[in-house]
């Protein structure tokens, strides 16, 4: 049983900044920011940093407005944001060429780690081996280079996804068509090329993946048992790959620590899918993301064009339930992350008006559209995100502490859901807010006076509860996933200090009822 100590509103009341739950409908805005100069810049990753901001990894081709640095075409742009959006440090990297960040990590030293690829044989690059590499590079808490590693052969060469390891070094993937320099045992073509560097960005080895046809990786996740999950997209049927279902299917392979093949899986249908998000789920599984074109083979539930797609599957690769996302026009999907509550979050852009998009700003226009599903692949909520421009779109997402959602991508607008727009496109940062649980259990919800807060959430072991309860029979329940009571107790108008230190990490459900009704908050323990 949990440790529980009531705690008086004089030592506690510094600690809240409270809010009621929230219903269960689309999550509202909290804040948005257009980034950017007169030109053309677009956010493709984003993470949350250990002190509540958070660092996005975009492209620029400006050098003014919020962008300072640019070394020629198109650069490599990092900003490291505040809690609220505001631009704490930004630097722009490359040379000459063009080169664009693709995905970005925190460090565990608090520095950073991002992987693009480079065409520049200059300024912050230097060691191309040929037409394109691909270019990691390691910064220091404030944005200034440790390292950096161009990767490849003298064909072209990409980097998609890199992330640190639990051995403090890196694993990186992308694509390659190279047979020589970092690279060797290509099957024929394009393959999917992953890389394990040490902390110092020395390559500890490396694997060409695929078939006679084209492959490439785009994200790269590490899995509990060492080794490691790619995501990506196959055209063959020989060398590494099999069952392949014919034009372009999804492929996501399972490597051990050592880079060799555990299993392999290609998901698709008679037309083209396109896979470009993966991420590992709290069961051992994997839930991967993108688009199609099919309806049969493992697809089924196409609304017409082209429709997000999302794949849940087991730790050993089976399909545990499939999602078909849209309408009748193109829906294109860029981004899949699991969530607290074992569903997952897809981002992409919609320009449909029907079946499951609703909100599109200007049709035939192109919003953001996010789609946040629960553990069987059922739509909680969907949101569209733009304006009158017909450029709205998103790239990467990721779950605030506050269990809300930060969206990544680029935006042509300057009204509907949009200001701030410097030019042509802008990186646009949008924060949308937490659900809470959404849950009515046992009555009304509650008058906005009788308010429940919960913090820090995530939490770690010991949260603070606040529950402006307003009867002598009011009651708190904390109950798990699956219902289970862990405590329980009667409120009064004070407040408590929480220790479930002993509890296994999870989601939770924090539930005061009284006369007026209920409210939960969901409470994850990490």
């Amino acid at each position: 049983m949990a440790t529980l100590t009531i705690k008086g509103l004089h030592i506690l009341a510094l600690l809240w900044m409270c809010s009621p739950a929230l219903a269960q409908s689309p999550p509202a805005i909290q804040w948005q920011r257009a980034l950017g100069g007169s030109l053309f810049e677009a956010a493709k990753s984003i993470e949350r940093t250990s002190d509540g901001g958070y660092i996005v990894g975009a492209r620029s081709d400006s050098n003014n407005g919020d962008v300072a640095g640019n070394n020629g075409q198109v650069d490599c742009w990092v900003i490291k944001l505040d809690a609220l959006g505001g631009i704490q440090w930004q630097r722009s990297l490359g040379g000459s060429g063009i080169e664009e960040c693709n995905s970005i990590q925190e460090t565990g030293d608090g520095g950073y780690i991002f992987t693009s690829s480079t065409t520049s044989i200059n300024g912050d690059v230097s060691g191309a081996h040929g037409l394109s590499d691909a270019w990691v590079v390691r910064l220091d808490i404030s944005g200034d280079i440790i390292w950096q590693r161009a990767l490849g052969g003298t064909g072209q060469d990409y980097g998609a996804s890199v992330r640190q390891t639990a051995n403090g070094g890196f694993i990186f993937a992308g694509s390659t068509v190279s047979n020589d320099g970092d690279i060797s045992g290509n099957h024929g073509n394009v393959d999917c090329w992953v890389v394990k560097l040490d902390p110092s960005g020395t390559i500890e080895w490396q694997k060409s993946l695929g078939g006679s046809a084209s492959e490439s990786a785009l994200s790269i996740r590490q899995t509990g048992d060492g080794g490691y999950v790619v995501g990506g997209q196959s055209s063959s049927n020989d060398g590494d790959v099999s069952g392949n279902h014919g034009a372009g299917d999804y492929w996501v392979v399972k490597l051990d620590g050592d880079g060799d093949i555990q299993w392999q899986r290609t998901l698709g249908g008679s037309g083209e899918e396109t896979a470009w998000g993966l991420d590992v789920t709290s069961d051992g599984g994997s839930v991967m993301a993108g688009w199609t074109h099919s309806n049969d083979g493992d697809v089924s539930g196409n609304h017409g064009g082209a429709d997000f797609w999302v794949v849940k599957l087991d730790p050993s690769g089976a399909v545990q339930w499939q999602k078909a996302l849209g309408g009748s026009a193109e829906e294109i999907c860029h981004t899949v992350r699991g969530t607290f509550d074992n569903g997952c979050i897809v981002a992409g852009s919609a320009t449909s008006v029907d079946g499951e998009v609703t909100g599109v700003h200007a049709p035939p226009g192109r919003d953001a559209w996010v789609v946040e599903l629960d553990g069987t692949g059922a739509i909680n909520w969907q949101k569209a995100l733009g304006g009158v421009s017909p450029n709205d779109f998103a790239m990467a997402i990721v779950q605030a502490a506050d269990s809300g959602y930060v969206v990544a991508g680029s935006t042509g607008s300057n009204d509907g859901d949009v200001s701030g727009n410097h030019g042509w496109q802008d990186a646009w940062i949008v924060k949308l807010g937490d659900l809470g649980t959404g849950v009515d259990q046992g009555g009304a919800a509650m008058d906005e006076q009788a308010v429940l807060c919960v913090r820090p959430n995530p939490s770690s072991g010991v949260v603070y509860i606040q529950c402006a309860a307003v009867d002598r029979d009011a009651h708190i329940t904390i109950t798990d996933v699956l219902g289970r009571e862990v405590t329980r107790w009667n409120p009064g108008t004070g407040h408590a200090m929480l220790d479930l230190g002993d509890q296994p990490r999870g989601i939770y459900v924090i539930t005061v009822r009284s006369a007026q009704g209920s409210q939960s908050r969901r409470l994850v323990l990490e």
